[in-house]
């Protein structure tokens, strides 16, 4: 892989030191635009972060639009996820993660487009009449064509990134150099207890460490054909849980769960956004009856078994249940509410 690493690392020296010096250009868009994203492949919980972010203009009555790419979607070019008030695609037209965001802030505009300049724009002149106070890019650290007033940078704090190397050959979507270019750095998956890693100590270098934030359960949801609802404390203290989940790192899942009190008897994991077939559906299923267990997965996997309604219908027949999470900000909220305050002023 060392060649392609060294074509690939070649490419974005040249790209980057063309933006630094003016000769590709960003296009400006007239509102505030806040940038959320990592650099590396793989999960860093940059959608928690943009749904945190989005809750919290929200609370300041400031309407959201939200620009992400959409991974895994069946769909091209721009399309309207949500215009603040109904949810126009589903988890299949737009990706798991974009519906995901869309049901959890019905308020805001959400908007899919492999190109963010094309997405912006799109906004522009389809709200000409009730533009949004804000643009939240999700995953936008490396799309420098559109100009962003608050750089948001996540690291997941798991990243070893003495060894790590540029892709193919690793993980890292530019030099760790590239961290400069960030307004704040969250040091993002922590617990509590976390005293620090590798990747602090190497943001420091470059950057400002303003926050660190971890993921902390919300709300367990029982699956229902009628409405799911919320199970209260101590409803499934009894049950004995088969989990299954096609996200980055599900091993923070199921320890997740665990830390919930929740007895993990057995799991069956699938790679990130794989779409889900009715045989794979039935196979658990199958799995979780012989074993008497009951089903349990996250909620992005809910929203991407939500697009095919026959598979929902299965899952709340069976005994199912998804687990909401939220953002943890641990240490820096004040700090990056303040960025943010300064930005839509």
């Amino acid at each position: 892989m060392a060649p392609l690493e060294g074509i690939y690392g070649g490419i974005i020296y040249i790209r980057n030191l063309f933006f630094d010096k003016g000769i590709f250009s960003t296009s400006t868009i007239p509102v505030p635009v806040i940038s959320v994203g990592n650099i590396t492949a793989g999960g860093a919980g940059k959608s928690p972060m943009v749904d945190y972010i989005a809750k919290y203009l929200l609370s300041r009555g400031i309407t959201p639009a939200i620009i992400s790419r959409g991974y895994g979607r069946s769909t091209k070019g721009v399309q309207l996820v949500s215009d603040g008030k109904h949810l126009l695609l589903d988890s299949r037209q737009a990706g798991d993660e974009v519906v995901m965001l869309a049901r959890k802030n019905p308020q805001a505009i959400v908007v899919v487009a492999e190109k963010r300049v094309a997405g912006a724009r799109f906004i522009m002149e389809r709200f000409k009449n009730r533009l949004p106070g804000a643009i939240v890019l999700d995953d936008g650290f490396q799309h420098r064509w559109i100009h962003r007033d608050l750089d948001i940078l996540l690291i997941n704090a798991q990243e070893l990134f003495e060894s790590n190397r540029l892709l193919p050959a690793g993980t890292l979507r530019e030099p760790a150099s590239c961290m400069k270019r960030a307004d704040i750095v969250i040091i993002s998956k922590v617990d509590p207890e976390h005293t620090g890693s590798s990747p602090t100590e190497l943001a420091e270098q470059y950057a400002i460490v303003s926050a660190r934030a971890g993921i902390r359960p919300g709300r367990l949801i029982r699956i229902e054909r009628d409405g799911n609802r919320s199970c209260p404390p101590g409803e499934t203290g009894t049950l004995r849980f088969l989990a299954f989940a096609g996200i980055a790192g599900p091993a923070g899942f199921q320890r997740t769960l665990e830390e919930c009190g929740m007895d993990v008897a057995s799991t069956v994991w699938f790679r990130d956004h794989e779409p889900y077939s009715t045989e794979s559906v039935h196979s658990i299923i199958k799995k979780a009856r012989e074993k008497n267990l009951a089903l349990v997965t996250t909620e992005k996997d809910y929203v991407r078994l939500l697009g095919t309604p026959e598979l929902h219908e299965a899952l709340a027949e069976y005994g199912s249940y998804y687990l909401t999470i939220e953002p943890d900000i641990l240490e820096g909220r004040e700090k990056l509410e303040d960025m943010i305050d300064r930005v839509l002023k």
